[in-house]
């Protein structure tokens, strides 16, 4: 796996505090004095073969040295009482709020975990002040919201999280058998009432489908099958905030998490596969369909191998704010490489009773002015 460094510490070069990493200039800078400091430069070819992959069934049936090791050597890692997410961070962060459920981080942080160290990781090319624009954009477009919700706006209520993702590549071979549709036309005759009521026969083109038994075999190559190996955030809100700009993967590096918290991984490398392999059906079915041909396809067997198989355990970056409502966490993510938001909101039943209990008000009241106007009359 990828070497880490020992150190784990980013001193200022002009004031020697500690430095966060900085998306906006991809670099290191000193949130005191402000003194920046370059980080090295990614691949000229963007995401390059520098960055590892690794045979799946190697690690599944443990055969490859496995050299467990923490994100960084200073990293601590602390449980949320109320969500049960583990949040990892580096001194001298320090826990405060879990920002998946927005409870307040009292057990006492340890030493982090040793996990299956991260290949590469994507920087947050977002900075904060972006993604608290974005989320502001996003709250002023939510009719009807809790009050709750606006906590969402104070700069303190979004934190950086690197979140954990299995990263899948396979060929496959499949083996199939189902039926090919094939679509032609007959005319039918059926009666109709005219405007003198009488009947009359009229004629009608029908679709019909006749059905061909259909085998065969069909190669199809999956790559970049994303699986969340976190189980904080949903995966469909997760889902959401694809693309993710895999292109500007580095190789991983602590200082990039500095500033930042993150997670280990919850989903662990088998059961991802497991999982990956349910996005790659999809894949295939569409190949199968395709090669079914005719204007239907009715499949009944796929048998499939994967083989060529590998994997990278990658860290992506997201923004995300939390808040309690009615006792109920809800979240908002901003995907911090792209800006795109997603999240869910409770509605506020005041907000919308309160509106309507006042249009049906008003209506009342003018009902018995008119009433009362025509009684003097």
């Amino acid at each position: 796996m990828t070497p880490q460094p020992q150190a784990d510490r980013f001193p200022c070069p002009g004031c020697s505090a500690d430095m966060q990493f900085d998306p906006a200039t991809l670099g290191m800078k000193c949130p005191f004095c402000g003194k920046t400091q370059t980080l090295a430069a990614p691949p000229a070819a963007g995401r390059a073969a520098l960055i590892s992959s690794h045979p799946l069934d190697d690690f599944v049936n443990q055969h490859a040295a496995f050299d467990p090791r923490p994100l960084s050597a200073a990293a601590l890692q602390v449980s949320c009482g109320a969500c049960g997410s583990v949040v990892t961070f580096q001194p001298p962060d320090v826990a405060g709020l879990c920002p998946f459920c927005g409870d307040s981080l009292v057990a006492q942080p340890k030493a982090a975990d040793p996990l299956l160290a991260p290949d590469a990781v994507l920087p947050a090319a977002i900075p904060k002040d972006r993604a608290q624009a974005a989320l502001r954009a996003w709250l002023q477009s939510r009719w009807f919201a809790p009050n709750a919700l606006k906590r969402l706006a104070r700069p303190d209520a979004v934190e950086g999280v690197y979140l954990p993702f299995w990263d899948f590549d396979a060929d496959t071979t499949t083996r199939y058998s189902g039926r090919r549709g094939e679509h032609y036309y007959e005319t039918d005759t059926y009666p109709e009432t005219d405007s003198e009521g009488r009947t009359v026969m009229q004629t009608r083109q029908v679709q019909r489908t006749k059905w061909h038994p259909a085998s065969g075999v069909v190669s199809c190559r999956c790559e970049d099958v994303l699986i969340p190996a976190s189980s904080s955030v949903s995966e469909s809100r997760l889902n959401a905030l694809q693309p993710w700009k895999l292109d500007s993967l580095r190789l991983y590096d602590p200082a990039f998490l500095a500033g930042f918290k993150a997670q280990r991984y919850q989903l662990e490398l088998a059961p991802g596969f497991e999982h990956a392999t349910q996005t790659m059906r999809r894949n295939i079915e569409r190949a199968v369909r395709r090669d079914i041909g005719g204007d239907e396809q009715s499949i009944d067997s796929m048998e499939t191998q994967y083989f060529n198989t590998q994997f990278r355990h990658l860290l992506l970056p997201v923004w995300i704010g939390a808040y309690r409502f009615q006792n109920k966490p809800y979240q908002v993510v901003v995907n911090a490489s792209t800006g795109e938001v997603n999240g869910e909101r409770p509605y506020s039943l005041v907000k919308i009773v309160v509106p309507i209990a006042a249009i049906v008000l008003l209506f009342v009241i003018y009902a018995l002015v008119g009433l009362l106007l025509l009684s003097q009359k």
